[in-house]
């Protein structure tokens, strides 16, 4: 994995490995504590222990850590093959704000580099939904078009149909009569 990351003045990382690497827990869209040690190139234990010495930067809707539960749901779900290949321990995750937080107490030119790009991921997939919902929601405003167009067809139709049966009785006739 790590052979596919160029280090340079800017990170080159596909995005889709980032992409694969967050997951929907909690409602949040988050990142394995073990995925961006990966990314920033440190051992997870080091994150850990920056984490640990810097906990009041982390506030709840930045980091949490798993329950058993959530950790074996991750497992069974997703790509990742053990409880074991987590570190053994119960994992951290970090929403888009905590990978920020985190690169600024991991303190390497590598942890900033790469909390850019994950940020930017963020972005393109925030803006991707928005995207989304701006399409569904211009389907329904089309829909509810078509739906009072086939209400106003049916109206003409109707009075259509009520002129051809006022056509069909016989009128009294107006005018001069001998």
């Amino acid at each position: 994995m790590t052979s596919n990351i160029k280090m340079s003045n800017k990170i080159t990382i596909p995005n889709e490995i980032i992409t694969n690497k967050i997951y929907l827990i909690r409602g949040e869209k988050v990142m394995l504590d073990r995925d961006l040690a990966e990314l920033y190139n440190v051992k997870n234990i080091r994150l850990r222990e920056q984490v640990k010495r810097n906990i009041d930067k982390f506030p709840e809707h930045f980091m949490f850590r798993l329950s058993e539960e959530e950790t074996n749901f991750t497992v069974s779900q997703n790509a990742i093959p053990s409880k074991k290949h987590l570190g053994g321990s119960l994992p951290y995750v970090f929403t888009e704000h905590g990978i920020l937080q985190l690169a600024n107490v991991i303190k390497s030119k590598r942890a900033t580099q790469m909390s850019i790009k994950i940020i930017e991921v963020f972005v393109q997939m925030r803006k991707m939904l928005t995207d989304n919902l701006s399409v569904k929601l211009e389907i329904e405003e089309i829909k509810k078009k078509l739906s009072n167009h086939s209400k106003n067809i049916e109206l003409v139709f109707n009075y259509l149909d009520e002129l051809i049966e006022k056509k069909d009785k016989p009128r009294t006739k107006i005018g001069y009569k001998k």
